[in-house]
């Protein structure tokens, strides 16, 4: 009697598993070449994985609400331009997932405090909100790509990848 209880609840147990939804899980797995640099080019509109000199993928990306020129101050909506390097990243972002941009540097903290002003701060690679899928330049100086394509990125890219943003 025992025994039939327990063939009993294991297979109520595997008809359970078996009809229960299938959450996605954002955080994926990669096996592939080490990304050893990020390049944006600005102005079109591209993010670029490479290892080595290797391109191993490419993203159209959205940016900051101004997208030309270099970050000057906090709130500009620019994308800063120049060597950062992925410096964190959040599994809990409300865009899906983000990796850090190690803006501001030195020179970027003194330009702005030649202006009187602060430089900003919390520039991130991240994905997009439903309300601004198909949107152009929403950020305020971020770099945005699909939430698919920075499942992908954040699976490829370690803490310390150098990246460089063109205009």
């Amino acid at each position: 009697m025992l025994n039939r209880r327990f063939v009993m609840m294991g297979a109520l147990g595997t008809l359970m598993a078996a009809c229960a939804k299938a959450v996605p899980n954002k955080f994926k797995r990669y096996d592939g070449p080490p990304v050893t640099r990020l390049q944006v080019f600005k102005g079109k509109r591209k993010l670029q994985v490479l290892s080595g000199s290797r391109l191993l993928k490419e993203y159209d990306i959205e940016m900051g609400f101004a997208p030309e020129g270099h970050k000057q101050v906090e709130r500009d909506g620019k994308t800063p331009e120049g060597a950062y390097l992925i410096d964190r990243r959040n599994g809990n972002s409300r865009y899906h997932l983000s990796l850090g941009i190690s803006y501001p540097d030195s020179q970027d903290i003194a330009r702005a405090a030649a202006m009187g002003m602060r430089p900003g701060g919390d520039i991130f690679i991240h994905g997009t909100p439903r309300e601004y899928i198909g949107k152009t330049d929403w950020t305020w100086g971020c770099i945005a790509i699909a939430n698919d394509e920075i499942e992908d990125l954040y699976a490829m890219v370690k803490d310390g990848t150098p990246i460089y943003i063109y205009r």
